[in-house]
């Protein structure tokens, strides 16, 4: 019984000290590198989207690092989030 008591609470600190690593960095990277975002309606078609379906939606990953370097080129799609 002792032995299952010191393997759940490693399991759990295993948990926690992973979990406070993996959440800075998932931040840092998703607003300094780039971003997954949903991109629904007509709006942007026939670019994305190209079948027309109203319900569809494509899933893009944006590139912040262009951005924020200003290597943005005619014909790249930008994205006001």
């Amino acid at each position: 019984m002792a032995q299952q008591a010191g393997a759940g609470r490693r399991y759990i600190r295993a948990f926690v000290s992973g979990f406070f690593v993996a959440v800075p960095i998932t931040v840092t990277v998703l607003d300094r590198f780039a971003y997954v975002a949903r991109v629904e309606g007509a709006s942007m078609q026939p670019s994305l989207n190209p079948e027309g379906n109203v319900t569809g939606s494509d899933v893009v990953l944006l590139n912040r690092w262009s951005v924020r370097n200003y290597q943005v080129r005619r014909g790249d799609i930008v994205s006001v989030l």
